[in-house]
């Protein structure tokens, strides 16, 4: 049996975080395919990183959280019976991308001044503005060959690297907090405390014909389960229901 997964976040430095994570994905997978029929994906999500990192103090969060992961790390290695030299990478790893992250000049600042990026961001700005024929310059760039066109996205993405890194390797110990444990409720409706939890991750398998709709915040949170419904868009699921629920 197979599980769609489902998380939710508990306050806004996560919620921030599962957001670009969910940003460089859609960037990357972009790459995998034609970029010529991708592009508005790439660029929608290009932006999109740009603007949480410009509204945000992601860097600052980030540096704050390496921080903490670099204490721990330290502390976890007087555990007895640890992996050292999984611990020894991890530590290496955390600690370089801490000092990379306090760089003065942050290597994604370039995205701002790229000329083209900003000539295309003002334009994918408005709504239906990314059409080409608003962009000739786009076209043109779409048409040149196509393995410097693939090199010049992986080019943007590798300025943003630093912060994708450091996201992926917080976000991984952050999963790790909890395991998962089986959860079964009369009525579709489930809460608890959250004191001190920052994400829930909820499993629910894939042939059940509901959905998980999570509010809450550090203090406590629901799940109350819906159904899809063809005259209301949804409806309250108000059987029995078995779920996993992961606490971070």
């Amino acid at each position: 049996m197979t599980a769609i997964l489902y998380e939710h976040p508990l306050n806004e430095r996560i919620r921030n975080y599962l957001k670009l994570e969910q940003l460089f994905v859609q960037a990357s997978e972009c790459l995998q395919h034609n970029i010529a029929t991708s592009h508005s994906v790439f660029f929608n999500a290009l932006f999109a990183i740009l603007d949480t990192l410009e509204r945000n103090d992601i860097r600052g969060d980030l540096i704050k959280d390496l921080e903490k992961l670099e204490q721990n790390l330290v502390v976890w290695s007087q555990v007895p019976d640890i992996n050292n030299a999984a611990l020894e990478e991890n530590l290496q790893k955390t600690v370089e991308l801490s000092s990379q992250l306090k760089a003065a000049n942050p290597q994604w600042l370039q995205l701002k001044s790229d000329k083209f990026l900003v000539g295309l961001k003002q334009r994918f700005a408005i709504q239906g503005g990314s059409s080409l024929f608003d962009l000739p310059q786009l076209q043109f760039w779409l048409k040149q060959p196509q393995a410097e066109v693939e090199a010049q996205c992986n080019y943007w993405l590798s300025l943003l690297s630093k912060i994708s890194s450091a996201l992926s390797l917080i976000m991984r110990f952050v999963r790790q907090r909890a395991e998962f444990m089986p959860i079964t409720t009369d009525s579709g409706f489930y809460q608890d405390n959250g004191e001190g939890l920052i994400l829930l991750r909820i499993k629910v398998a894939d042939n059940l014909p509901f959905y998980p709709t999570i509010s809450g915040n550090r203090f406590r949170y629901s799940i109350r389960f819906m159904m899809p419904c063809n005259e209301t868009g949804r409806k309250y699921a108000k059987q029995a229901t078995n779920f996993e629920l992961a606490r971070c």
